[in-house]
């Protein structure tokens, strides 16, 4: 994100103006269409033009007034939380995982990680590492922990990961981190 939000803004107004354009040529398709519909079906479909229509005149408000930017909160979201994710998150998987809130996954993958530690398929050191990623991954995305994994977290978080939490709870929503992970799970394909 270079461009710090004007390539984002663009495309944001470019999608705005295609979703208001096949809006409205839906109510008129609608319109031309009508004697070919039943009333119901008519009556249906142009209800949930309409209530498409108020979804999208809401997010437009929200814009304007500036509840939503991208050049602001992003850039400064991104710089900050790219750095802290990729110092505290190595395994490409688990922030795959994170970015797409998959909880229960996580929670899998920490069981897998467990029974291959004691079958001896993972060294305690790998181990260690994903555990912590996997625990502070469950963490941000709001599940609760068990006291032994709280005592892992503790005994066990490195710096990396406790500048992880610290920036992304003074970031606040979870959503900014989550769309910020997913550009990490995207460099971590490549």
């Amino acid at each position: 994100m270079a461009s710090r939000g004007t390539t984002e803004t663009s495309k944001l107004k470019q999608n705005l103006e295609e979703q208001l354009d096949r809006l409205m040529q839906q109510l008129q398709d609608l319109e031309e269409c009508r004697e070919e519909l039943d009333t119901d079906e008519y009556e249906e479909t142009k209800k949930e033009t309409l209530e498409q229509l108020n979804e999208f005149n809401d997010s437009l408000k929200k814009i304007m007034s500036g509840d939503m930017t991208l050049v602001d909160e992003l850039s400064g979201m991104q710089l900050a939380i790219q750095a802290a994710i990729s110092q505290a998150f190595k395994t490409p998987e688990v922030i795959r995982m994170f970015a797409k809130k998959q909880p229960r996954q996580l929670r899998t993958r920490l069981a897998e990680m467990d029974r291959d530690l004691m079958v001896g398929k993972l060294p305690r050191d790998l181990y260690t590492q994903q555990k912590l990623e996997i625990l502070t991954a469950l963490r941000k995305l709001g599940e609760k922990l068990t006291g032994d994994d709280e005592m892992f977290l503790s005994t066990n978080a490195g710096t990396a990961l406790s500048q992880f939490e610290r920036v992304s709870t003074d970031l606040g929503s979870g959503d900014k981190v989550f769309a910020l992970a997913s550009v990490e799970v995207e460099k971590a394909k490549q």
